[in-house]
C-alpha cells in the first residue's frame, strides 16, 4: 500500500475517533470535581472526617472523581459554607454547626443545643435512632442543604481566664456563645453574661478583656489555642457536639444517581468515623494539655443544679420552634 493511502487511512481513523469523542455527553468527557471546606488544619478531627468521606465516595462510586478540600478557613467560616451550599456555589460539602443554619430553619440549632444530652451514651442512642431526622428534613427543604452524616462527639466545657467551681462563682462571667438564641437563653438563665462573637475572634476578645470565657470541646480548645488566654477549663459538660457533614442540595441534584448513592452512604459512615475519633480522643487531649501545663481542669460542683435551671428554658424553646415532640422523644431515650 502506498504511503499516500496509508496517510489517508490514518487520518480517516483519527477523524472517526475525534467525531466519537465529540459526540459523547459532556459528563462523560469531564471528571466531576467536588469542593469541600473546613475551618481547621489536617490534624483536626473535622478535617479527618471529610477526608474519610472523600475516600469512601471514591470507593463506592468506583469512577474517576476529584475532591478539593479547602482547609484552615480558606473559604471563610462555617456560616459562610452554609450560605455557599445554599446558593450552590464555591462549597459542595462541609462540616458546619447547626447554629449557622438558623437563618433557614428555626429548629436547626436544636440539633446541637446545650443541655440536651445527659451523657455520651444518651447522645449516641439519639443519633442511632435517627431522632433528629425531622429537623434534617426541614433544613434540606428550607436551606437546600443536606445533612448526610453526623460527626462530633466532643464534650463542651468553658475555658476562662477566671476559675469557677460553682454557679455562684460563675455568676456574671462574660462568655462567648454561638449565635443561635438558645445558647444565650440558657447561659443567661444560669447567671452568666453571654455574648455572640465570631469564632475566629474569641482569642483576641479574651486577650483584650472584651469577654472572660468561651466554650468548646477539647479539639477546638487545642486547635485554636484557647488555653493560652483561658487556661481554666471549667468542667460544666454542658453540651456534646454534633457537627453534620453537609452537602449542597443544588450540587447533589446535578450529579448522576450512582454518585448520589455513594455520597449518601459515605456521608453516614464518615460521620460515624468522626464521632468515634472525637469522642475517644476528647479526654486524652485534655489530659495531655493539662500535663503540659497549658490548662487546668476545674471540677464544677453544680452540674445537676445547672441542668435543673435550664430544663424549663429548653422545653419552652423546643415548643417555640416546633421541636417539642422531638425534645420529648430525646428525653425519653434511656
Amino acid at each position: 500500500m502506498s504511503t499516500f493511502k496509508l496517510g489517508m487511512r490514518f487520518r480517516a481513523v483519527a477523524a472517526a475517533f475525534a467525531l466519537a469523542a465529540f459526540s459523547l455527553p459532556a459528563a462523560a468527557q469531564q471528571v466531576i470535581t467536588l469542593h469541600g471546606a473546613v475551618q481547621f488544619a489536617d490534624d483536626h478531627v473535622y478535617n479527618k472526617s471529610l477526608l474519610k468521606f472523600e475516600e469512601l465516595v471514591k470507593k463506592y462510586y468506583g469512577k474517576p472523581i476529584n475532591f478539593v478540600l479547602h482547609r484552615n478557613s480558606e473559604l471563610g467560616l462555617e456560616k459562610d459554607y452554609v450560605a455557599y451550599m445554599n446558593q450552590g456555589i464555591s462549597v459542595d460539602y462541609a462540616i458546619a454547626s447547626p447554629a449557622h443554619m438558623s437563618t433557614f430553619s428555626k429548629a436547626a440549632p436544636f440539633i446541637d443545643a446545650p443541655f440536651l444530652f445527659r451523657d455520651l451514651a444518651h447522645w449516641n442512642k439519639v443519633l442511632d435512632q435517627d431522632l433528629l431526622k425531622p429537623i434534617a428534613e426541614e433544613i434540606a427543604q428550607k436551606a437546600d442543604v443536606m445533612l448526610i452524616g453526623y460527626a462530633g462527639g466532643g464534650t463542651r466545657n468553658i475555658f476562662s481566664n477566671k476559675a469557677a467551681k460553682n454557679l455562684a462563682e460563675m455568676k456574671g462571667l462574660k462568655v462567648r456563645v454561638q449565635g443561635a438564641p438558645i445558647w444565650s437563653k440558657t447561659f443567661s438563665a444560669i447567671g452568666m453574661s453571654p455574648t455572640v462573637i465570631a469564632y475566629n475572634e474569641i482569642y483576641n476578645a479574651i486577650q483584650n478583656g472584651v469577654i472572660n470565657a468561651g466554650e468548646n470541646e477539647a479539639a477546638g480548645v487545642e486547635a485554636m489555642k484557647f488555653y493560652e488566654v483561658g487556661p481554666s477549663l471549667i468542667m460544666t459538660q454542658h453540651a456534646i457536639t454534633i457537627r453534620p457533614i453537609c452537602f449542597s442540595g443544588k450540587t447533589f441534584k446535578k450529579l448522576p444517581p450512582d454518585l448520589q448513592a455513594a455520597i449518601i452512604k459515605a456521608g453516614k459512615e464518615a460521620g460515624a468515623y468522626g464521632r468515634q475519633i472525637e469522642s475517644s480522643e476528647d479526654t486524652a487531649k485534655l489530659e495531655s494539655l493539662e500535663k503540659a501545663g497549658k490548662l487546668k481542669r476545674v471540677a464544677f460542683a453544680d452540674r445537676a443544679q445547672m441542668q435543673k435551671i435550664v430544663d424549663p428554658v429548653m422545653a419552652a424553646y423546643a415548643k417555640e420552634i416546633g421541636a417539642d415532640a422531638i425534645h420529648a422523644k430525646i428525653l425519653a431515650v434511656k
